[in-house]
């Protein structure tokens, strides 16, 4: 989906999903609300995840960037983190995510970087921090996902 062609995945997940038929980087992308907000996935791994969202497009009234925006930007790459941990045979739901916003950000591209605070078996929780372009904490998240069972045939084309 999108501008996904630029993501980059360790060489032990494309060797884990390798047979499985099915797009990665469309399949580890923002979907289709990411793909609205702008949101691209750069690098996708169980232990990093990191992406980018442009302010613009993405405000709130005020012209500041909007809160849930940079919610949509945190869960996304939490999401991927945890995904890829589960696996093909794993499929990820967020069940809890917080953020807290630290600054307003009226222009530019917020860059987020998803990193694991818990990878069991059942439940993952990933810390995200969405930093502006000159490095300043924009919101710290946290995102816990349920990993459940995959459905037979749920990632095939």
């Amino acid at each position: 989906m999108g501008e996904q062609s630029t993501t980059t995945f360790p060489q032990e997940i494309l060797d884990q999903w390798a047979g499985i038929g099915v797009d990665l980087p469309a399949l580890f992308s923002a979907g289709h609300l990411g793909e609205r907000m702008s949101i691209r996935v750069t690098e996708a791994g169980p232990e990093r995840v990191v992406g980018t969202m442009p302010v613009e497009g993405n405000t709130q009234p005020y012209g500041l960037l909007h809160g849930g925006a940079s919610a949509v930007l945190a869960e996304t790459l939490g999401s991927v983190g945890a995904m890829l941990h589960g696996g093909p045979t794993k499929a990820a739901v967020g069940v809890d995510l917080n953020c807290t916003h630290h600054r307003g950000v009226r222009s530019g591209l917020i860059t987020g970087v998803a990193t694991p605070v818990h990878r069991g078996r059942s439940t993952t929780t990933y810390e995200v921090t969405l930093t502006d372009e000159d490095g300043k904490r924009v919101c710290s998240a946290r995102l816990t996902c349920l990993l459940r069972d995959a459905d037979p045939g749920m990632y095939r084309a």
